[in-house]
């Protein structure tokens, strides 16, 4: 994967930076049974009051229906097409499935139209491939990770994001995740061999406003430039710096711990996440 930088011919791709498709992505249009329409609610609840700001418009959307808990076990299938997905930053990958069924899952590196995937506790540790977690060896780098057995893929989805098995411990996996927190996770939940795809994400640069808005992200104004009744941080004559900064509501927003001191999960956190 590569990124495209453009000659700064205008304002707006002076600074643009986006990825490429030619070559990575292998099909325009998504499967239409797998595809469904996804409502846009401006930040709107259901009795039309505007509920969360800074948001509205953007480009019209449909939902790939993703398969985070390959539950398809020993069936095996081929990857058919690589394909764009709007609504995250990972690449997406159509198998069929020797019985005759489709389905999407999260593409990861190194995964090519016509490669054989399969899911199950019999499966190969190989790229693509989904198992549990005791029968993955120490040290392989994994994503799509479950959080409990059946639940589905909750974690490391994102792309060019991965975490490690580390250990075994009883009953339990030891992983490092990506945010750099070390954790316990059951045995008996799956992930997915290997990298997400599209690493390059993270290089990428809007480049202008507008392709914000394309996302359906409106302006965001900041509370310094607020009157002191709309915004803890607002008012005051001239610019105004020092106090913490916080929230709207006045929560702090650095450094203030928002988890639950005797969360029920905390028991499973080895390392806390690195700051």
């Amino acid at each position: 994967m590569a990124v495209r930088k453009f000659k700064p011919v205008t304002p707006g791709q002076r600074h643009k930076i986006i990825g490429v498709f030619k070559g990575t992505i292998t099909a325009t249009t998504p499967e239409k049974s797998l595809t469904v329409g996804k409502r846009s609610t401006g930040g709107r609840n259901a009795a039309g009051h505007l509920t969360t700001r800074y948001r509205g418009g953007g480009h019209k959307r449909k939902l790939r229906l993703i398969d985070f808990k390959r539950m398809k076990d020993g069936v095996p299938a081929v990857v058919k097409s690589i394909e764009y997905d709007p609504n995250r930053s990972a690449r997406i990958a159509l198998l069929y499935y020797t019985d005759g069924e489709k389905a999407y899952m999260i593409a990861p590196n190194g995964l090519e139209v016509g490669q054989t995937v399969v899911s199950g506790p019999d499966a190969a540790p190989e790229v693509g491939n989904a198992l549990p977690l005791a029968k993955i060896p120490v040290g392989t780098l994994i994503h799509c990770i479950e959080l409990r057995p059946g639940q589905g893929a909750s974690m490391a989805r994102s792309a060019g994001t991965f975490a490690q098995l580390t250990s075994r411990e009883g009953d339990y996996a030891i992983i490092k995740l990506p945010s750099g927190e070390t954790r316990k996770i059951l045995l008996t939940c799956k992930a997915t061999i290997g990298v997400v795809g599209n690493s390059d994400h993270a290089l990428e640069r809007s480049g202008k406003a507008g392709r914000s808005r394309w996302l359906g992200r409106r302006p965001h104004n900041r509370g310094v430039v607020m009157n002191p009744v709309d915004h803890p941080m607002g008012g005051g004559e001239g610019r105004q710096s020092g106090g913490h900064p916080r929230s709207r509501t006045g929560l702090y927003a650095k450094g203030l711990k928002t988890r639950a001191p005797k969360k029920h999960s905390s028991k499973y956190i080895i390392e806390r996440r690195k700051k």
